[in-house]
């Protein structure tokens, strides 16, 4: 959406900067990089339950660690631009705000999931609380 908010009009409303600005915030590369990550992070974890795990308990705190950091990067990320997106919408062109809205859904559903594998690693309650209030505001945004 923020693409085609490019016409004359929105170049002179300032509407295009704010649409450039918000293709900035988008980028996704590091969303890619999380969920690659994410899959070594796991396979490190399923190292960790081994009966001959050889790694000492430092070690295994660290795994245990970014197990549960990848994932809450993650949803905090997708908060993140949710929140660009959200704020993007009044300037954005009117014909096709039902982009911006799909990327906004789109963006909630990763971090549901993203939220769903931070529990599994047992976070914190007051990490999970945050979590879950981050969650919260990503569906006030989405009703």
């Amino acid at each position: 959406s923020a693409a085609y908010t490019q016409r004359n009009k929105d170049q002179e409303s300032g509407a295009a900067e704010q649409a450039l600005q918000l293709i900035a915030t988008m980028d996704l590369q590091p969303l890619y990089e999380f969920a690659d990550a994410d899959v070594q992070a796991y396979k490190d974890l399923q190292s960790t339950w081994k009966k001959d795990c050889t790694l000492s308990e430092e070690e295994i705190a660290s795994i245990q660690a970014r197990a549960l950091n990848i994932p809450t990067t993650l949803v905090e990320a997708c908060h993140t631009r949710i929140v660009a997106i959200k704020e993007f919408l009044p300037q954005c062109n009117p014909n096709i705000t039902s982009d911006a809205k799909v990327g906004i859904h789109q963006l909630a559903g990763s971090a549901r999931a993203a939220y769903q594998t931070v529990l599994v690693n047992s976070p914190p309650a007051d990490e999970k609380r945050r979590l879950a209030n981050l969650l919260k505001e990503i569906q006030q945004i989405e009703a």
